[in-house]
């Protein structure tokens, strides 16, 4: 779902100095400035290096900044990528209705925009950090209800089928037999049976930060959950360039077992298909499209099929 013009422009730099003002008023005189409108969230630069977000375009978006809020300050000290962590938590009001966060700001160009160029480096720095993300989560652990993420793969074949074949249709994919055989091996792979570990969940191109050729920090933990390490492992396709998916599953502890990496191939497979979709309606000025994801997902597709 995305929102409408008014919707946009009903959150504004006065808005915002005004819940500030409300609720952190050592923070209202900063410097404040949109940064981002992403899926769920509006992004405002606050000083250098703070920032607001604000829901805008999704229902869901306040539990999701309500969770981001609970679990990332715990979990953000062991990762080795910066990311943004929630320093306050504004509560609805009358001015504004829904909840609110004051995060740290990370720097970068989303890779959507900036693609890694140091493929090596950034297969090592992604295995790294997802290494250190992916620790058994404790008793209490969000679960990835509700958003279309987590699972065994079979319960996505629905969507993964419309996928398939809108993508088709549209004759965004040369080869829709080989996309399906990744999809069917990856379905037929043992599911896990390890402990929930924590997961990013929306590893895309526009969660990831870039600088001087490679990762320089991930955002966006709304879908943070506990499950299957599968659902993250599937980035290697997704944000590395060609040739870089063998260093990260060398560089990634524990190296994953083949089951997994045929359940992350096919996490990656439903992850492309999304973007092929959002970048088709970007090329042709659709509501919700965005032309950068479109490349992107075209070349993951392109790596898991050996196309």
């Amino acid at each position: 779902m995305t929102a409408t013009e008014t919707d946009v422009t009903d959150i504004n730099e006065a808005l915002i100095r005004d819940l500030l003002r409300e609720q952190c008023p050592e923070l209202a005189d900063r410097p404040l400035k949109l940064g981002a409108l992403g899926w769920d969230n509006q992004v405002w630069r606050l000083g250098d290096d703070l920032a607001v977000r604000l829901p805008w375009a999704t229902e869901s978006a306040d539990a999701l900044l309500r969770k981001e809020y609970a679990w990332l300050p715990g979990l953000a000290p062991h990762l080795p990528l910066p990311v943004p962590v929630p320093q306050r938590l504004g509560e609805p009001s009358a001015r504004f209705p829904r909840p609110w966060l004051v995060t740290t700001w990370v720097p970068g160009e989303p890779a959507d925009r900036a693609p890694v160029t140091r493929g090596a480096e950034a297969a090592v720095a992604l295995a790294d950090f997802l290494t250190a993300l992916h620790r058994p989560a404790p008793e209490g652990a969000p679960t990835p209800a509700g958003r279309g993420r987590g699972g065994p793969l079979a319960d996505h074949a629905e969507g993964f089928a419309r996928g398939l074949a809108s993508a088709t249709e549209l004759g965004l994919i040369p080869d829709p037999d080989a996309v399906q055989a990744v999809w069917e091996d990856a379905v037929a792979a043992p599911e896990w049976t390890g402990p929930p570990l924590w997961l990013h969940g929306d590893l895309h191109p526009a969660n990831v930060l870039t600088a001087n050729g490679t990762f320089a920090g991930v955002i966006d933990f709304g879908d943070l959950f506990a499950g299957d390490p599968a659902y993250d492992l599937a980035a290697a396709w997704i944000l590395l360039p060609d040739g870089a998916a063998d260093r990260f599953h060398e560089a990634y502890r524990p190296p994953p077992d083949p089951a997994t990496l045929r359940r992350a191939r096919g996490c990656a497979v439903l992850r492309a298909l999304t973007g092929l979709h959002i970048g088709h309606a970007g090329d042709h000025g659709r509501p919700g499209g965005k032309p950068t994801w479109g490349p992107p997902a075209h070349a993951s597709l392109r790596r898991l099929t050996g196309g």
